[in-house]
């Protein structure tokens, strides 16, 4: 069996903020339909490392490939990047004024002038995937915390990305709406798609993980199977992390 190619790469990623240099040679990659699950300490750069794969920050040295593409190169139509990297933010970010199906279509519509029964049909179809196929003439401010953040997953999905982010989707959440989003998460994982995770749920992690990257201070501590490192893991700074955790 071939072994699968990456789809995301990291290759000595440094970031900074002023003098705060907040990512320091990051390397590691993410195979096609593999779920990678990225733990670490608040400030340790996670969720920076999230916002420079879709470009939201810049890279000040080293590189990072979508497909072997090198988006962090200038030339790069972000736009165009962006429409293959989904992202869900720890705050929903939906347009207020628009049902749960507009807010699902907006960016077929909009963006990739797909044909609005085309796009309203297959929002309705990700409303399904999420269920949310009775919600989708609520607004944002008819629903619960977990329903907006399902809805921002299948308006992120309408866009049908190659790779999915994931930024503390669920941090903002009350503790009893977090399964629901973390069972569509688990989905989609299941129908093989390609993520990238950033939180703090170990339970997802251990479950739904296929590796996880423990960061700390900016770097890369260890990059390891996931149930090798909730069993075991290979460095003193993964002992210490779980350590803290139990």
């Amino acid at each position: 069996m071939s072994k699968p190619k990456p789809l995301v790469e990291f290759v000595d990623v440094n970031k900074w903020f002023g003098q705060n240099h907040v990512l320091k040679d990051v390397s590691f990659s993410v195979d096609e339909r593999e779920v990678v699950v990225i733990i670490g300490p608040s400030g340790s750069g996670k969720s920076t490392l999230l916002r420079c794969t879709n470009r939201l920050e810049e890279v000040q040295k080293g590189e990072i490939h979508l497909d072997g593409i090198p988006i962090t190169d200038e030339d790069v139509n972000i736009n165009h990047l962006r429409q293959r990297i989904g992202m869900v933010f720890q705050s929903f970010n939906l347009f207020p004024h628009l049902t749960a199906l507009e807010n699902v279509a907006a960016g077929p519509t909009k963006v990739k002038g797909v044909d609005e029964t085309e796009a309203y049909e297959h929002a309705q179809e990700l409303l399904n995937r999420v269920g949310l196929g009775d919600q989708g003439d609520s607004h944002p401010n008819e629903l619960s915390g977990g329903q907006q953040q399902r809805v921002a997953i299948a308006r992120a999905l309408a866009m049908e990305p190659q790779v999915m982010l994931f930024d503390e989707v669920t941090s903002a959440l009350d503790p009893e709406l977090v399964g629901e989003v973390l069972d569509v998460m688990g989905d989609l994982a299941n129908e093989g798609m390609t993520m990238l995770v950033v939180t703090h749920e170990m339970g997802f992690a251990q479950e739904v993980g296929d590796r996880i990257v423990l960061m700390s201070e900016g770097e890369v501590a260890e990059v390891t199977e996931s149930d090798q490192f909730f069993e075991q893991p290979r460095t003193e700074r993964g002992e210490r992390f779980l350590s803290r955790l139990l």
